[in-house]
């Protein structure tokens, strides 16, 4: 695992819930290098003791990343080898260690990834949203101004949106975005996913505010919001190509009127122009 003079830093996924989804891969990691940088040492202790690894650890988190990068770095340069991990998923990803990495490539300091659970992608690959271009925008601002302005600026982004969310803020973001997208956009919401408790649900933004409304417990835990884009200027093009598909597939077996109906509630979409769209694409 040596390379060089230098040692390697890992970078290393963890759970985001489920601890069986962890990678053999990366249990070897831990086995072979000699310290771990962990955003809460408290916290992955507990994972590593779940599995019966015992290594040194070092607080690395937001607040005392830049400063604390250089110490790691010298380490780095005496041999030893470091896995980062977070809390949970993979690191980086709305997670510290962006300035430990790019000063790692910069001192020439080898930096392998080992891949693993990441929550955005998780949630994606489940929403049913396009999938094919979507951008990740991690946590919008805690301010309603701010965060007003932030989901201003993505208002007409045609690719599919990816946000954190806070069990706290949900409920005002989700007003936001209606106020900005519009109440019938598209939005999955993928709570605690991975855990006993996951919940991924799929509604208009006006239909989703209302059923958070309906059981506080719908809006406990992690979650992630997948917005669909901004449909294009021209209607036919702004259904997805997975729409197109299933109302395809769908108008084999039902009336095109019914098939429209379920691919709108589906995806989203108004059922008026999936009917139209099919009335002048199907024979």
């Amino acid at each position: 695992m040596k390379n060089n003079q230098n040692g390697i830093l890992y970078i290393v996924a963890t759970p985001i819930g489920n601890l069986a989804d962890i990678s053999q891969r990366a249990l070897d990691t831990f086995q072979q290098v000699d310290l771990i940088a962990a955003e809460d040492t408290r916290h992955s202790g507990l994972l590593l003791s779940h599995y019966g690894i015992k290594k040194p650890f070092f607080a690395l988190h937001d607040h005392n990343e830049q400063t604390k990068a250089v110490v790691l770095i010298e380490k780095l340069q005496q041999g030893l080898n470091i896995a980062l991990i977070s809390d949970a998923g993979t690191p980086l990803i709305s997670d510290p260690g962006f300035h430990l990495v790019r000063h790692c490539r910069q001192a020439g300091i080898q930096v392998v990834p080992v891949p693993g659970a990441c929550a955005a992608i998780t949630a994606l690959c489940a929403s049913g949203i396009a999938s094919d271009r979507f951008c990740f925008e991690g946590f919008l601002p805690a301010k309603t101004k701010a965060r007003c302005d932030k989901l201003s600026a993505l208002e007409n982004e045609e690719r599919t949106l990816i946000f954190y969310e806070s069990t706290h803020r949900i409920l005002d973001t989700l007003a936001d975005m209606q106020r900005i997208f519009g109440a019938d956009r598209y939005v999955v919401m993928a709570r605690e996913l991975t855990k006993t408790w996951e919940t991924i649900h799929g509604d208009s933004l006006a239909n989703l505010r209302e059923w958070l409304n309906q059981d506080s417990n719908r809006i406990k835990g992690e979650i992630v919001l997948v917005v669909e884009g901004k449909p294009k200027a021209n209607e036919d093009e702004g259904f997805s190509p997975q729409a197109i598909k299933t109302l395809t597939l769908l108008c084999q077996e039902l009336p095109l009127k019914k098939a429209a109906a379920v691919v709108a509630e589906a995806f989203g979409y108004k059922k008026n122009a999936l009917y139209q769209y099919g009335l002048e694409h199907f024979d």
